[in-house]
């Protein structure tokens, strides 16, 4: 299922989140391009509580 996700999240262009017990809490955040960060995350919703933007804080480069 991760990697369905991953595939579709690049195919829109978009980043692909994920959290890894490694990553002691904080977000996997992976762009098309390879790169990769650990994010803290923020979900915006609207008033019928539907997400309709994701705030991503970096922490830090991963290698």
């Amino acid at each position: 299922m991760h990697e369905m996700g991953r595939q579709r999240a690049f195919e829109l262009g978009n980043p692909f989140y994920a959290k890894f017990e490694e990553d002691g809490g904080y977000y996997r955040k992976e762009l098309p391009t390879g790169e990769k960060y650990l994010v803290t995350v923020e979900i915006v919703y609207d008033d019928n509580d539907m997400p309709i933007q994701i705030i991503d804080t970096i922490i830090r480069k991963l290698d």
